[in-house]
C-alpha cells in the first residue's frame, strides 16, 4: 500500500514538472510577451521575467522592442527636373504596442519596408535634384512622414529616416563639374577684378602724393632698382627721365642772350616765306586776269524736216505711214549743197 502511495506521488510530481517545464515561459528585457488563448488575444501583455502560460492552451509571441535599422533598397527614379538618380537610404523604427504590431500585420518588418520602398520612390518624383543633392534634412523629414502614417496603425513608430546616397550618371556629373569650374572661375574674375579696382585707387593716391613731392618720385625709381638688382640678373635696365637730360643739356650750353645764333635777316626771310604766295595762287595786290573765252562757231547746217509717222505735209488727207526703209542712206561725204562724192551702195 505505501508502496503503490509513492509511485502515485512520484507520478503526480512528475507530471507537475513536466507542465511547469511545458508552461514555463522566460520574457528578455528587451521583448515583450503577447499572449494568444485559443487564438484570441489576452488582455495582458507579459513583462519580461519569467512567465507561465497554460499548455496546449496559450501560446506566447515576443516582440522585439529594441530600434530596428533596416536599409531600404537602392530605387532608380526620374526626379521633377527629368534627371534619372538612384537612392538609397536607412529607416531606424521601433515597436511601441507589441499587441497591434502582431494583430494588425502580418509581418511588420516587410510591411515597413515596402512602404520605404515606395515612399522613397514617390519623394524621388516630387523632388529636384538640387534639392536631393543639398535639402536632404527636408526629404528626410517629408519621408519620415511619408512612412510613419501607415505604420502608427501597425504599432510601429518611425524614428528617424536618412537619405544615404544619390547616385548620378556619368554624364551628368561632368556636367556639374563643368558648372562647378566656370563659377569659380567667375568669382575669381570679379575677385580679380575687384583687386584692380582697389589697387588702381591706391596708385592713384600715391601718384597725388609724389606729384607734390618730386623727391619721392626719385626714391620710389631707387627702390625698383634696388629690387631688380636683388635679383642675380646680367642685365639691369635703369629708366631715365628725359627731362632731366634736357636740364643737364640746358646747364652744359650755359645762359645764351636773347637773339645769339640767329641770323640777322631771319625774320626778314621768315615774313617773305610767309607772305609769298602758294602755287595756284595770285598775290592780293595784282590783278587777276581774265580768261579769254573761246568763240565757238556754230555751223547750222540744213537739215532737211523730215515726216512724223501719223502727220500730214500738205493738205487733208490721209496720213501717210512712215517707212524708215524709203529714207535715203546718209553719207559722211555727202557735200553742203546735197549732191555725193561717190555714189552710194546699199548693203
Amino acid at each position: 500500500m505505501v508502496q503503490e502511495l509513492v509511485v502515485a506521488l512520484v507520478a503526480v510530481v512528475s507530471c507537475c514538472l513536466l507542465y511547469a517545464l511545458a508552461a514555463a515561459r522566460v520574457v528578455k528585457q528587451y521583448e515583450r510577451g503577447v499572449v494568444l488563448r485559443l487564438g484570441r488575444l489576452h488582455d495582458q501583455v507579459r513583462a519580461p521575467g519569467f512567465t507561465m502560460i497554460v499548455p496546449g492552451v496559450d501560446r506566447l509571441r515576443k516582440v522585439n522592442m529594441q530600434i530596428v535599422t533596416m536599409p531600404v533598397p537602392a530605387q532608380d527614379g526620374i526626379t521633377r527636373d527629368n534627371v534619372t538618380v538612384r537612392v538609397d537610404a536607412v529607416i531606424y523604427f521601433k515597436v511601441v504596442d507589441p499587441a497591434s504590431a502582431v494583430i494588425q500585420v502580418e509581418d511588420y518588418r516587410f510591411a515597413v519596408s515596402q512602404m520605404a520602398q515606395t515612399s522613397l520612390r514617390s519623394i524621388i518624383g516630387k523632388s529636384d535634384l538640387d534639392d536631393l543633392l543639398s535639402d536632404r534634412e527636408k526629404l528626410n523629414q517629408g519621408l519620415e512622414l511619408m512612412i510613419d502614417s501607415p505604420a502608427v496603425g501597425w504599432g510601429v513608430q518611425i524614428d528617424r529616416v536618412e537619405i544615404k546616397d544619390v547616385s548620378l550618371p556619368e554624364t551628368m556629373k561632368r556636367s556639374m563639374a563643368r558648372q562647378a569650374e566656370a563659377d569659380r572661375e567667375r568669382r575669381a574674375r570679379v575677385i580679380n577684378a575687384d583687386a584692380e579696382l582697389q589697387a588702381s585707387k591706391k596708385l592713384a593716391q600715391a601718384a597725388s602724393e609724389m606729384s607734390t613731392q618730386p623727391a619721392a618720385l626719385q626714391l620710389r625709381l631707387l627702390q625698383t632698382v634696388v629690387a631688380v638688382a636683388a635679383e642675380k640678373n646680367s642685365t639691369l635696365v635703369l629708366p631715365f627721365p628725359v627731362e632731366l637730360l634736357r636740364f643737364l643739356e640746358r646747364a652744359q650750353q650755359g645762359p645764351q642772350p636773347a637773339g645769339a645764333g640767329e641770323p640777322q635777316n631771319a625774320s626778314a626771310e621768315q615774313r617773305a616765306v610767309e607772305e609769298r604766295p602758294a602755287p595756284g595762287e595770285a598775290a592780293a595786290d595784282e590783278p587777276v586776269p581774265e580768261e579769254p573765252v573761246a568763240e565757238k562757231s556754230v555751223v547750222e547746217e540744213s537739215v532737211p524736216e523730215r515726216p512724223v509717222r501719223g502727220q500730214a505735209l500738205t493738205g487733208s488727207g490721209p496720213v501717210p505711214e512712215f517707212d524708215p526703209d524709203g529714207l535715203p542712206e546718209f553719207d559722211p561725204e555727202q557735200l553742203t549743197d546735197g549732191t555725193h562724192a561717190k555714189p552710194l551702195t546699199r548693203h
